[in-house]
């Protein structure tokens, strides 16, 4: 069950070259979760199959600037993200969806009044972010990595609820039935992990980081969300599945799911659940084939 870098990175080749049956091999592999985060946020008939639909002709569409390096599930859960705020936006009811910690990537921004906001400067602020996001996700993924690598996943919960959800000190005592000044220590050991992380970059790195020079859409919670740092393996949520998931890795897993209440990660559990039934889902991904297939040809592979 678990993810495969290379194999996704074959498929997004060969669609380039225009091969249908790595589409299908595409809309295969990820019409289910994508299709069950979709059903979580709209509730129309059709709707969500729509916007999934919406999803692949957006991906095909932007298929030429696809940057390999990045994660392709992320990506598809990024364009059907931005495809279910247009249909919410249209029916005047972004507010009303309250399920999960999904913060929308299309709301709108401040502007600073002070910047010229010409085509030139809005392309280099935007690879300023950037870089500026991917040094962020660098050293969190680093903090995270170090604290599931030696089994501290109850200070992992900490560091999610503080970081990502953006609760108190208290709040997380509250949350997780533990001492508030436990979590405190928790957090402050964090601090300094990532303080220490900061100095082992090099200087160009660090510059980015600088004080006070972050962008707006540089945060720790949107870089966490964006680059998914802590959701779980499609294994390990397969082990969930079947109950052979060993603690604390089982109430890490219950914790992610329910309090932190993860989208995607709810919606890859879901399509897992499922698969018993995937017959059912076949013609769903057939008619999904069969509507993209010919704009797939027309984009010459893009």
């Amino acid at each position: 069950m678990a993810e495969s870098p290379d194999a996704d990175l074959f498929l997004v080749r060969e669609i380039r070259k225009g091969d249908q049956r790595a589409w299908k091999q595409l809309i295969d592999k990820y019409q289910g979760r994508l299709l069950a985060f979709a059903r979580s946020r709209l509730r129309g008939p059709g709707e969500a199959e729509d916007a999934l639909q919406e999803t692949l002709m957006g991906f095909v569409t932007s298929l030429a600037n696809y940057d390999e390096s990045r994660s392709l599930e992320t990506y598809l859960f990024a364009i059907l993200r931005y495809k279910i705020g247009e249909v919410l936006t249209k029916k005047n009811r972004r507010r009303e969806v309250a399920t999960g910690f999904d913060i929308d990537d299309d709301a709108q921004r401040p502007i600073d009044p002070g910047f010229e906001e010409t085509p030139s400067a809005r392309a280099a602020q935007a690879e300023i972010t950037r870089q500026q996001q991917d040094v962020l996700a660098a050293i969190l993924r680093r903090l995270i990595d170090e604290l599931r690598d030696r089994d501290k996943l109850d200070d992992l919960q900490v560091i999610e609820l503080i970081f990502y959800v953006g609760l108190r000190n208290k709040e997380v005592a509250d949350r997780l039935d533990r001492d508030e000044k436990g979590v405190a220590g928790v957090k402050f050991r964090a601090l300094a992990k990532l303080r220490d992380y900061i100095e082992d970059l090099d200087e160009a790195q660090r510059n980015l980081l600088g004080e006070g020079e972050l962008s707006s859409e540089t945060t720790v919670s949107r870089v966490w969300r964006q680059g998914r740092l802590s959701c779980l393996k499609r294994s390990t949520l397969g082990s969930y599945v079947l109950g052979v998931l060993d603690d604390p890795w089982e109430a890490y897993t219950r914790f992610h799911l329910d309090e932190v209440q993860c989208l995607m990660c709810r919606a890859n559990l879901e399509d897992l659940s499922q698969e018993s039934e995937r017959v059912s889902e076949g013609d769903v991904s057939d008619r999904l084939f069969q509507s993209s297939v010919g704009f797939l040809s027309q984009r010459g592979g893009g």
